[in-house]
């Protein structure tokens, strides 16, 4: 009976793993695909983006927005690292996209919370770990966005980095990057289709669904049957916290799955929202791997803009997680969020549609006006 019990078990393991196998392959096909599109998209509507990500706010609104709709920032960085290798972006213009990317991914654990809004303690609960996420990025944000459109640390130590992987001297303009096996096939279907907005539509639906499915296969290889068991390893402290919440993510390749599987454990008390702080922030480093992967046969500037993602998340996680006081005040505005829409619904659902959707959106459009 044990052994009937374990074949299929690893029959299942074995498709999970050919479905990721797949959906990597599918992934770097889209991100070439996507590459070649943006190069050739010259559309007025690419033109107003493009030149609307001039100022660094708004290009930042843009991101959140983006990832916010999309409910992925893999897809919205991936592809960013994309415009970027055509040549359609600067580096420069592109770092304020991640980092609203980076605020628009914890859109998903939120909602999460929202799960738990018929019962009036687990909700408080719940939706402090929802929002953890938002209020730690937020704050990087504040902390690190004035720092770069000043002096641009990020941006000079990426592009010192990425000399190691792609020597070249040029940042801006039209970039000269590397191909891969899936060249002759991305070019076949450009040629095909002709339809440089209509291909770029199609790459970003491939990109959004091969992480997906990437994630669900390695969900359901690594994390589904044991995450249950080892939670109370996993938050024995901080340092391993952090470490579990970097590595899982980046195997899973998706944050959202990551941190939504906090939001049960806090809201049924397995867990505090003090432990799997450092988690959510590891998560927040793992997730910068699918930026990598889509740069990592790119142009240096690509390579440039995933290791500009990866410091940014890196250097919010030192300096939140590395000064006491700075570290309470994201656990202090959550607690103090989820005690408010406890009392009052309408706080959540205030915070929600203004945060990700209306005052984004608003400035957006007075912006272009």
């Amino acid at each position: 009976m044990e052994n009937l019990e374990i074949e299929p078990i690893k029959d299942r393991k074995w498709k999970s793993y050919v479905i990721g196998l797949i959906a990597l392959l599918i992934f770097i096909f889209a991100i070439d695909l996507l590459t070649l599109a943006m190069g050739d998209l010259n559309s007025g509507v690419a033109k107003d983006l493009f030149s609307a990500t001039q100022n660094p706010f708004i290009s930042l609104f843009i991101g959140l927005l983006m990832t916010a709709l999309l409910q992925s920032s893999s897809t919205v960085t991936s592809s960013v690292v994309a415009v970027v290798a055509a040549g359609n972006m600067t580096l420069e213009q592109a770092v304020p996209l991640v980092m609203g990317a980076n605020i628009g991914t914890t859109l998903t654990s939120t909602l999460v919370s929202f799960s738990y809004i018929m019962k009036k303690k687990q909700f408080k609960r719940a939706l402090s770990a929802g929002i953890i996420h938002d209020i730690f990025n937020i704050f990087t944000v504040i902390i690190l966005l004035p720092l770069e459109l000043y002096f641009k640390p990020l941006t000079k130590m990426a592009i010192y980095f990425a000399h190691w992987f792609a020597p070249s001297t040029e940042f801006t303009g039209p970039m000269v990057y590397h191909t891969l096996f899936t060249r002759p096939l991305t070019q076949w279907l450009v040629d095909l289709i002709d339809i440089p907005f209509l291909t770029t539509i199609l790459a970003v639906f491939l990109v959004f669904g091969a992480i997906k499915l990437l994630a669900t296969s390695v969900y359901r290889t690594f994390v589904k049957d044991s995450f249950q068991d080892i939670n109370n390893v996993v938050f024995k402290n901080s340092n391993l916290a952090f470490l579990y919440g970097t590595f899982l993510t980046a195997a899973v390749q998706s944050s959202t799955v990551t941190t939504s599987l906090i939001v049960p454990l806090v809201a049924t008390k397995k867990v505090s929202l003090r432990k799997v702080f450092p988690f959510i922030v590891g998560a927040n480093i793992g997730t910068t791997i699918t930026a990598g992967i889509a740069a990592f046969y790119k142009s240096e500037a690509a390579i440039a803009l995933a290791i500009v993602h990866f410091l940014f998340n890196t250097f919010g996680a030192l300096i939140i997680l590395g000064v006491p006081r700075l570290r309470e005040i994201p656990l202090s505005l959550a607690d103090y969020m989820g005690k408010k829409s406890a009392k009052s619904r309408a706080w959540g659902f205030a915070y929600l549609l203004l945060t990700f959707f209306v005052i984004p959106f608003l400035l957006i459009y007075l912006s272009t006006d």
